[in-house]
């Protein structure tokens, strides 16, 4: 077999393997960025450099991290396994190849920061100021918002990663409060390794905060650089009686 048909086998079985994993367009699966990644596996070169324009080809496209990691498991799975059926799954990446695509996912999100006033850059979340602009408006509602809403809160050790593995932590964190919490909530950054949501107090909070601490762990858990950060605690935090407290609450947080 040639080198060109190498390729587009590799490629053909990548696109089915990914697609029965669930990537949603056919369509957008397609980049040039994948023809790259394939010749550089069939290759003796360092694919390093394809996988993170992977990861960015991705991002720009629009695909969230859970996705990206997704295919690329997909990617794995073809080529760590025979020609029958293979099961994707993020767990087994290797870490190089985790650590490098989601680099360049994360790039692209900084890069974005001038669009994206009330949103953190990195993690897509909401901002600490347009937080506290949300609970300005839920005090001028309701002389006493704790008796409605709760803080929930959710941090990393980030003292114990460094470069990459720090914004994918926070990453993975805030896909995981969007999974948990996806009914409408303000979730947001309050620091470098916390992030809030700001929710109603209803019977499923308890449930949640428990969901949100087990797959919290379970997406730390694929990237030994990234474990270290691990395991988040979960926390609720009463809304304290006034706003100017509350505000010093999330100060108090972010630090």
């Amino acid at each position: 077999m040639g080198v060109a048909q190498a390729e587009r086998v590799l490629k053909s079985r990548w696109r089915t393997a990914s697609l029965a994993a669930g990537w949603a367009f056919p369509g957008d699966w397609p980049l040039r960025e994948v023809d790259d990644v394939c010749a550089a596996m069939l290759d003796t070169a360092d694919p390093d450099e394809a996988l993170v324009r992977l990861g960015r080809a991705r991002a720009e496209a629009g695909a969230g991290l859970d996705e990206t990691l997704l295919d690329l498991a997909a990617l794995h799975a073809v080529l760590d396994g025979d020609h029958g059926m293979v099961s994707p799954n993020i767990d087994a990446l290797p870490a190089r190849m985790l650590r490098l695509t989601a680099s360049g996912w994360a790039d692209v999100l900084t890069e974005e920061a001038n669009d994206r006033g009330a949103e953190d850059p990195l993690t897509g979340l909401a901002t600490r100021g347009y937080l506290r602009t949300r609970l300005a408006e839920l005090y001028r509602e309701t002389p006493t918002p704790d008796d409605h809403y709760a803080l929930v809160l959710v941090g990393l050790d980030l003292t114990r990663a460094t470069g990459w593995s720090r914004v994918v932590a926070m990453t993975l964190l805030s896909d995981v409060l969007r999974v948990v919490f996806d009914g409408g909530e303000t979730l947001a950054t309050v620091g470098p390794s916390v992030a809030a949501v700001l929710t109603r107090r209803d019977a499923a909070l308890g449930r949640r905060i428990s969901n949100l601490r087990v797959l919290a762990a379970d997406r730390l858990a694929v990237d030994p650089h990234v474990r270290p950060t691990g395991p988040a605690k979960v926390w609720s935090e009463h809304l304290p009686a006034t706003h100017h407290d509350v505000c010093a609450l999330i100060a108090a947080l972010a630090r």
